[in-house]
């Protein structure tokens, strides 16, 4: 039943929504330019999910904390905010309600860890917190009592301003043709920045999904790092820095580690048609979003290879926890969310060694 009143109301909403869609491309048919109405890529087609006239709905304020109205006719003080009144819960769950209990993780992770008040669970982290702050990106939202960056004025290795940054920084609100709606080439936000590489080409899951497994997974084929450049080129120019290599093909001798690496405990047990780890990704054109074939010569490392796009509990946004000696210890000096292991083992070390395999004697 709980389903049926999902689509009735979404129904509803299509109903209502789709005379305003009309009305508005008449003036905004920039904004539906591939065939697309209102909300996304032809979605309940209704422009006044984000958008208000005139502040007023039936005698009262649509966002009675800003009388005077929002930048862009938006229904709450910023994009994020109106994103986050459909995306932080059942939409993608990507803003939960508390950082210690957080929602099912479905591959970006979740903003809601920019709110812990320490994360930082190496030694003696208790006594050197690291605030959520350094959890990912920490969007614009007021609603969600998360600000700009307080330490970083522009994106770590780029340009782009920390006081701009939020969900429309990165997903382009009115819908495109592209991997999670990614912006392309071009300029956005208002032509405040501009993007010089394409959006990346991938296979997501839908936002009602439950966790990743190894069978089923988001499939990147290829471009994220690129993308990611977009923002943070610096940390794609390796002449002479000691910077991890992205954007590259492991080789052969990293794809022999990945695909027979099963855990610091068996670090030579895994089998080739079984080794894909979604918590260690790779760039693959020919995997599939259910294939859990390991690694070949040519799939490459990329940005997301170790971070989350989102946040994590990790500092950097990190895939797992980078200043723990066991995967065990995450959790335990910050009192944050402990980020899941994928191989239940007591014993196991940093997730570095699914492609470096440095633990083979630590066990």
């Amino acid at each position: 039943m709980k389903w049926i009143g999902i689509v009735v109301f979404f129904f509803i909403l299509a109903g209502a929504g789709f005379a305003c869609a009309e009305e508005c491309i008449l003036c905004h048919g920039s904004m539906f330019g591939r065939g697309q109405y209102g909300v996304h890529a032809r979605g309940v087609g209704n422009c006044n999910m984000c958008h208000t006239m005139h502040n007023s709905q039936d005698g009262t304020p649509v966002d009675p904390d800003h009388p005077d109205g929002n930048q862009w006719l938006l229904i709450n003080e910023t994009p994020s905010d109106v994103c986050l009144n459909c995306h932080a819960g059942i939409m993608g769950n990507v803003f939960g309600t508390d950082p210690v209990a957080p929602p099912t993780e479905i591959g970006g992770g979740n903003f809601v860890f920019l709110l812990e008040d320490n994360i930082n669970d190496g030694h003696n982290g208790a006594l050197a917190p690291i605030s959520g702050d350094k959890a990912g990106h920490s969007i614009l939202a007021p609603s969600r009592g998360v600000s700009a960056d307080g330490t970083l004025a522009t994106s770590p290795g780029g340009s782009f301003p920390s006081h701009q940054l939020g969900c429309t920084s990165c997903h382009d609100p009115h819908g495109n043709g592209n991997f999670r709606m990614l912006y392309g080439v071009g300029g956005i936000q208002d032509e405040s920045y501009s993007f010089t590489n394409p959006a990346p080409f991938g296979f997501g899951l839908s936002i009602y999904h439950g966790r990743e497994r190894p069978d089923r997974h988001t499939a990147y084929y290829n471009g994220f790092s690129a993308w990611c450049a977009n923002c943070h080129g610096d940390f794609h120019t390796h002449g002479g820095k000691f910077i991890h290599p992205t954007q590259r093909a492991l080789g052969a001798a990293v794809t022999a580690i990945y695909n027979t690496y099963n855990g610091t405990s068996d670090p030579f047990g895994a089998d080739l048609a079984t080794a894909y780890l979604p918590a260690v990704p790779f760039e693959e054109p020919s995997h599939g979003y259910t294939s859990t074939a390991g690694a070949s010569n040519s799939s490459r490392v990329m940005c997301l290879t170790c971070h989350r796009a989102h946040a994590s509990s990790a500092p950097q946004s990190g895939r797992w926890d980078f200043n723990v000696t066991h995967l065990v210890d995450d959790g335990i000096e910050s009192g944050s969310f402990a980020q899941p292991n994928p191989y239940l083992d007591d014993q196991q070390r940093s997730l570095c060694n699914k492609c470096h395999r440095k633990d083979e004697f630590d066990f």
